[in-house]
């Protein structure tokens, strides 16, 4: 069994695959301040409750975007399975064509993502990321990687909102109601998804301008499950993209020591 971990910056997603199937995924909040014996036990804990030993992991892989934990939980898995982890970033094979003004500027996320993303949809490709970011990776009819833009997150904004404006309050994030709200927290529910979802469709069409052709668009991220239902633009909402592009790149550099 593989374990393929997601560190964000709000959230921590594990999956293991059994073969080429995802049998389980676990989210957990991302704690900076946690060692590495207290990821080691938090995540053993998790996956026992769920059925899993951690004897039957036999490697894995991990992506991070929270620098200080790079090390930190790649050694908590190290300890819990005795056995050796990847991580994403220098060193590790991709096979990404990287056309960026430095490349080493990318961010292990956006790699693991055009990984999966290209072994699954034709491109050129728009893939859009929705957690802390809101993330939008652009890549050509080659498979070359050139770049893309990095926004505001949903909640990032939405919080922003209610701290900065006296009297919006702090709201959830969930289905708008209707298009035009008739109170203040549908007047922002509205605001923030159909706004979010109008911005992917704008963001959409004018990719494909861009590049001369129409784009196959990948969505995925905690908060685009919320938003994608409401977008118009043709959208693949891929769920497990993250996890899916770790595997794959397990699966190519496993031969390899451990990073």
């Amino acid at each position: 069994m593989i374990l393929t971990i997601d560190i964000g910056n709000t959230n921590t997603v594990l999956g293991c695959w059994q073969g080429e199937k995802l049998i389980l995924t676990v989210r957990l909040h991302t704690n900076r301040d946690q060692t590495a014996d207290e990821y080691c036990l938090l995540v053993a804990g998790l996956l026992k409750n769920r059925g899993i030993a951690p004897g039957e992991i036999s490697g894995g892989i991990l992506s991070s975007v929270v620098p200080e934990l790079r090390k930190v939980m790649k050694d908590a898995m190290e300890l819990m399975t005795g056995r050796g982890f990847l991580c994403v970033g220098a060193g590790l094979k991709t096979g990404l064509n990287i056309r960026m003004d430095n490349p080493a500027q990318l961010g292990a996320d956006l790699v693991v993502d055009a990984v999966a993303a290209l072994a699954k949809y034709p491109p050129p490709l728009a893939i859009f990321d929705m957690g802390t970011a809101t993330t939008m990776s652009v890549i050509d009819e080659t498979g070359a990687y050139l770049g893309g833009m990095i926004i505001p997150g949903l909640r990032l904004s939405v919080d922003a909102l209610s701290a900065r404006a006296a009297q919006l309050p702090y709201i959830h994030l969930g289905p708008p109601e209707r298009f035009i709200g008739s109170n203040t927290i549908d007047c922002m529910q509205s605001g923030a998804v159909y706004g979010s979802a109008l911005m992917i469709d704008g963001l959409i069409r004018r990719t494909g301008e861009e590049l001369g052709r129409p784009v196959t668009a990948v969505a995925t991220g905690g908060l685009m499950a919320v938003v994608h239902p409401f977008c118009r633009e043709p959208l693949h909402y891929d769920e497990n993209l993250m996890l899916e592009g770790l595997y794959l790149l397990y699966k190519k550099n496993r031969t390899r020591d451990a990073a």
